[in-house]
């Protein structure tokens, strides 16, 4: 049985898709079967490994709202052992539909994803940066949320507000719902700011925040805007070697 992980920060420009993606392809690095999927409209996971959204004829927005077969809408990357549901801007609208659609509008994704045939080792989820429908399918959907911290100005106050939705999940709809993680992101120890949000997260933090730090490497937005997954397009950048680093820690938490 796949391990679903959602990884969510309302906040955008915290690195989120760009952990989405490297995570992915990093726990693949490492032999597990892994599918990408991506919930946010932008598409933007989808575009980082390879896949051109505004050609394609299938995204997850079929698969929870027109009834197309989730398995018809799985795509190949570049990367052995992973593959992708993509997004594009169809999602963008979907916020009326999914309150208008018969019973709880929360649990559209938990249910398609029941139906999966090919057997994955990871589930990662790329959320939109925002808390509504979306999101919260991947939230109720998932058994743990990564969540990246910007180590910048205003992180503090965008992880009070995860915290408090996903204890309202947890409430409501998905009691096994556990944190995965808060990873640090565009980690810079040059600076003043980063060196106190990384303190402040792990003194507040401490069991739930990984070892691993993203730091900031150019290598990373390069390799997104190529298509191309870190672990291929540069394979011993800091930023490789940090999600490898990250996947390890995932991967730690199997046993």
């Amino acid at each position: 049985m796949a391990k679903i992980i959602a990884i969510a920060n309302q906040k955008g420009g915290v690195g989120k898709t760009t952990s989405a993606i490297s995570l992915s392809s990093s726990l693949a690095h490492f032999n597990r079967r892994v599918l990408l999927l991506d919930m946010d409209p932008q598409g933007n996971s989808s575009r980082g490994v390879g896949t051109d959204v505004s050609v394609i004829s299938r995204s997850i927005y079929d698969a929870l709202l027109k009834g197309v077969d989730i398995n018809k809408v799985i795509r190949k990357t570049p990367m052995k052992n992973l593959e992708l549901i993509p997004a594009n801007l169809k999602l963008a609208g979907t916020e009326a539909e999914l309150n208008s659609t018969n019973g709880e509008p929360y649990f559209l994704l938990k249910n398609a994803l029941i139906n999966l045939k090919k057997d994955y080792d990871y589930i990662i989820i790329d959320c939109p940066p925002s808390l509504g429908l979306l999101s919260l399918n991947a939230l109720v959907a998932s058994h743990s949320v990564l969540i990246p911290v910007q180590c910048e100005y205003f992180a503090m106050e965008a992880v009070a507000q995860i915290l408090a939705t996903i204890s309202r999940i947890q409430t409501n709809y998905n009691s096994e719902l556990m944190i995965e993680g808060f990873l640090l992101t565009m980690y810079d120890p040059r600076t003043r700011l980063g060196t106190e949000i990384s303190t402040q997260v792990r003194g507040l933090f401490k069991e739930n925040t990984f070892i691993t730090q993203i730091p900031r490497n150019i290598s990373l937005p390069e390799a997104s805007a190529r298509g191309i997954p870190i672990t291929l397009y540069r394979p011993t950048s800091s930023g490789s070697l940090a999600y490898l680093s990250l996947a390890k820690e995932v991967l730690d938490h199997e046993t």
